[in-house]
């Protein structure tokens, strides 16, 4: 906690920091209830056989719909295991409300009289749970150790304030989240449109012609001939990024020696796909990185704009139907560069496609200001919590 406030006048020293005098610090099952023995965990297996109108809740969130409930009522539910105690992919904690079930891997916390359900919901947020954690392989926060969590506690009256302080920001937040959501679903539907050719920028009427891509590609053949001659780079569903970047150090094999070279400018994708998801990324980031020999290296032709075919192979139906085609058993999916080489494609002119690809990136230029705006509330909400929830800015009553 904030050691911002111990020359201040009225405040205390505690095990969690400097805190108003008034504040004080319990444990959490001081303030809570714990109803984790009213869980009912459902097995996947059945929960697929079951309709209804009821969120099925876990340590991630709604996991699926189930036609019964067990608790109907306001409550805080915080992930007991998994590995997003750790890494924070999802929140910890967070409100519930109506009609739920929830399984063994979230325990059900009701707040006690004088404790404020929006307030403590944020604090336990707050916190940094892999000191608490009691798992080894499988990150684990058992009841035990939950039940003596240290819990800030400041006045009913207060607590209240900054919960509705907190609720204002969340509903700026919510309502930029289903904005982002509708652009997205329309951006979906203009690519959609625009990739197949039913929907005409103005000025273009030729006809599109079907082709085989593999006219149109090249394919590189270039090795690296020592380790770590070049940047390694991580071709993700996200986009490209130098692997050091994307996984905060460096994953590969210490000798990548003979890894495929992907000079700036030049497609890769990984040849296999557990879900028929696959994802072409250009390198935009350095002059020459390397790749795995699992990611095929291309580039295109002068008559083929390398923006347009990324948004065609990535978004368009052509290739999804293709990589459908090419499941064959097993549990993955296999599309080498020859195969690839093999799809055919509605082309329009190298004007029409630029034109084409010039429009889907204006509109996603308008999705990423919404995407901006929202990483900025959510950062704003979280500095002001940090201050409020320590006592550093305290609010009026």
């Amino acid at each position: 906690m904030s050691n911002k406030n111990q020359n201040k006048i009225g405040y205390k020293h505690t095990p969690l920091g400097w805190i108003p005098e008034e504040w004080e610090v319990k444990s959490l099952q001081d303030v809570v209830d714990f109803l984790d023995a009213q869980r009912k965990p459902i097995k996947e297996s059945d929960r697929r056989n079951i309709k209804g109108i009821y969120p099925y809740y876990g340590a991630s969130g709604i996991i699926d719909y189930v036609n019964d409930y067990i608790f109907d009522d306001e409550l805080i539910l915080l992930g007991e295991d998994g590995a997003n105690i750790i890494n924070r992919s999802t929140p910890l904690a967070f409100r519930v409300k109506g009609k739920i079930w929830v399984n063994n891997h979230a325990h059900v916390l009701k707040p006690k009289n004088g404790t404020t359900i929006g307030f403590l919901s944020e604090f336990l947020e707050s916190l940094r749970y892999d000191r608490y954690n009691t798992g080894s392989a499988q990150p684990k926060l058992n009841k035990e150790i939950c039940s003596q969590i240290p819990v800030l506690y400041p006045l009913s009256q207060e607590q209240y304030i900054i919960s509705k302080i907190a609720s204002t920001w969340d509903e700026a937040i919510t309502k930029t989240k289903q904005l982002i959501a509708q652009v997205k679903e329309r951006n979906k539907g203009l690519m959609q449109q625009l990739l197949s050719g039913n929907k005409r920028l103005e000025g273009f009427k030729e006809e599109w012609v079907k082709v085989k891509l593999g006219d149109y590609l090249i394919k590189h053949e270039e090795k690296s001939s020592s380790s770590s001659q070049y940047p390694v780079l991580t071709s993700s569903r996200e986009g490209l990024f130098l692997q050091r970047d994307y996984y905060k150090r460096e994953v590969a094999s210490l000798d990548n020696t003979g890894y495929n070279v992907v000079p700036l400018g030049y497609f890769t994708y990984r040849h296999m796909s557990d879900d028929l998801i696959f994802k072409f990324n250009i390198n935009d980031i350095v002059a020459k990185g390397i790749v795995s020999t699992l990611y095929p290296v291309f580039t295109t032709k002068d008559s083929l704009d390398k923006y347009f075919l990324k948004y065609k192979l990535n978004n368009g139906r052509e290739f999804m139907h293709f990589a459908q085609e090419q499941k064959q058993g097993g549990s993955r999916t296999y599309i080498y560069f020859s195969k690839l080489s093999e799809l055919k494609v509605m082309l329009p002119s190298l004007e029409e496609q630029i034109a084409i690809r010039s429009a889907i990136d204006t509109a996603y230029y308008e999705q990423s200001i919404y995407q901006k705006e929202l990483a900025a509330l959510q950062l704003q909400k979280k500095g002001l919590m940090q201050k409020l929830l320590t006592g550093e800015v305290r609010v009026k009553i």
